[in-house]
């Protein structure tokens, strides 16, 4: 059975950084970050295609990174310059197949982590 599991997530200032990870049992090749806050659509942030490479959504590039460490089937999300409308449940997604051209939409992953919470004060 499939498993993500994020961590990493927390409470921070303005301003403060989070390191968020997630650790799949399976390798997977197309991976993502998302989040949502309460009473606002799931968001697509950042994400990876292990062949090809990176992309960040506009709304935190400059922001926040995306990398990741294959030998240990581990994604990671690097949050600077972190800001309270940044406070969601953060969720890590994975496939091992492209189900769609966007890869910042839900339903181009198959696979979903439980998720994390951030929360930055002002």
């Amino acid at each position: 059975q499939e498993q993500l599991v994020e961590s990493g997530g927390g409470s921070v200032q303005a301003g403060g950084s989070l390191r968020l990870s997630c650790v799949t049992s399976v390798f997977r090749a197309y991976m993502a970050w998302f989040r949502q806050a309460p009473g606002k659509e799931r968001e697509g942030l950042a994400a990876m295609n292990t062949y090809v490479g990176s992309r960040i959504a506009d709304s935190v590039k400059g922001r926040f990174t995306i990398s990741q460490d294959n030998s240990k089937n581990t994604l990671y999300l690097e949050m600077n310059a972190l800001k309270p409308e940044d406070t969601a449940v953060y969720y890590c997604a994975a496939d091992s197949w492209v189900r769609t051209e966007d890869r910042f939409i839900a339903r181009a992953y198959a696979y979903w982590g439980q998720g994390t919470q951030v929360t930055v004060s002002s």
